[in-house]
């Protein structure tokens, strides 16, 4: 996904120009950036180094210079970059200069935890509206909103000028939810069901899926466990894979 920058946007003197496209890996990272930066800001910060920012956000200082490069933003030798102009920069190429409009549907447990999440608002989202097919679950109030019925998604999106759907639906349901939000003009879904939805180009599908989060952290639990099972004289102890085939320690250590 692509993200332009027009030119004349708002800002705080020395607002970058227009933007060429971003690389995704760094559009990625640039709200890792604004997080660190929001934190800054409200602990007193007026500047910080590009080592500061990038030990905050997570990534090395080579790649945070590389990725605001992208923004025009080059820092101060000797001072570091301007925290609220940065902020403001990153917002801007984020779209976040607007208080987007989000739907929700599906209000089980998850979806009654992303509802009730007080977070979206300082980062420029708006949870307008929640949906349910569960009748049960229609009419419950949820920080402050009314369960909708979801047969009531084009007249609500339309209201409330909706720009984002969330889905937090079991999977079964998540493909027919995706068709209606597609159908009322909504071209980006963030996707909380563990499944693969399939919408027409154009429209930009974020998955998140915490199960396969937690099988990576499993892989890399498991390498650790192998990397301290190995022989102190640097021997060669076999171990046995599914299928019978055998590789030693060392060999799954470094996923030869």
């Amino acid at each position: 996904m692509s993200q332009h920058r027009h030119p004349g946007a708002p800002g705080r003197a020395g607002a970058v120009p227009a933007l060429p496209d971003l690389p995704e890996a760094t559009v990625a990272r640039l709200p890792e950036y604004l997080r660190a930066l929001h934190n800054l800001a409200e602990t007193g910060h007026e500047t910080v180094s590009s080592e500061g920012l990038a030990s905050a956000a997570g990534v090395n200082s080579a790649k945070l210079r590389k990725d605001l490069s992208h923004l025009g933003s080059y820092g101060t030798r000797g001072v570091g970059y301007d925290v609220a102009l940065l902020i403001d920069q990153i917002e801007f190429v984020l779209g976040l200069t607007q208080r987007r409009a989000v739907a929700l549907v599906g209000v089980g447990n998850l979806g009654h935890a992303l509802a009730g999440y007080d977070g979206f608002a300082s980062r420029g989202f708006r949870i307008a509206a929640l949906f349910d097919a569960d009748p049960d679950r229609v009419g419950e109030e949820i920080n402050g909103l009314v369960v909708r019925h979801v047969d009531e998604l084009p007249r609500v999106a339309a209201e409330e000028a909706i720009a984002i759907g969330v889905i937090a639906t079991p999977a079964p349901a998540a493909q027919a939810v995706a068709d209606q939000l597609v159908a009322v003009g909504v071209t980006s879904i963030l996707n909380f069901a563990p499944c693969v939805l399939s919408v027409p180009e154009g429209v930009d599908v974020r998955k998140v899926d915490l199960a396969i989060e937690l099988q990576i952290l499993s892989f890399h639990e498991h390498r650790k466990a192998s990397l301290t099972a190995l022989p102190a004289t640097g021997g060669s102890a076999l171990t046995a894979l599914p299928g019978g085939l055998a590789v030693t320690d060392t060999q799954e250590a470094i996923g030869t």
